[in-house]
């Protein structure tokens, strides 16, 4: 997962070491998003906006979903259907 779903994940959890071993229990890895990733996720975004995409999606969706294509071997989502629309690539992985 990128260091942004580990933030997301942090505020569900006591203290770090608490999560570091739920991870551990699930063999879920952190992994950083690079410029690569980033990039990627800013010309998703730009598309979304120039689309009419409501303002109600930030860039950090997108560089979720961006990394998720890169690096991910299965992805966990409760939100389908932004990611099928803006990363149909993730509708093939397990998960």
């Amino acid at each position: 997962m990128c260091d942004i779903v580990y933030a997301e994940l942090a505020a569900a959890f006591r203290d770090k070491g608490t999560l570091d071993g739920a991870l551990q229990t699930i063999n879920a890895t952190a992994s950083p998003i690079d410029t690569a990733i980033a990039f990627e996720a800013g010309l998703r975004f730009k598309r979304y906006r120039e689309a009419g995409g409501p303002r109600q999606r930030i860039v950090s969706d997108f560089l979720i979903g961006a990394h998720a294509v890169a690096v991910a071997d299965t992805f966990l989502t409760r939100d389908r259907g932004f990611f099928a629309t803006y990363f149909p690539e993730l509708g093939r992985m397990p998960g």
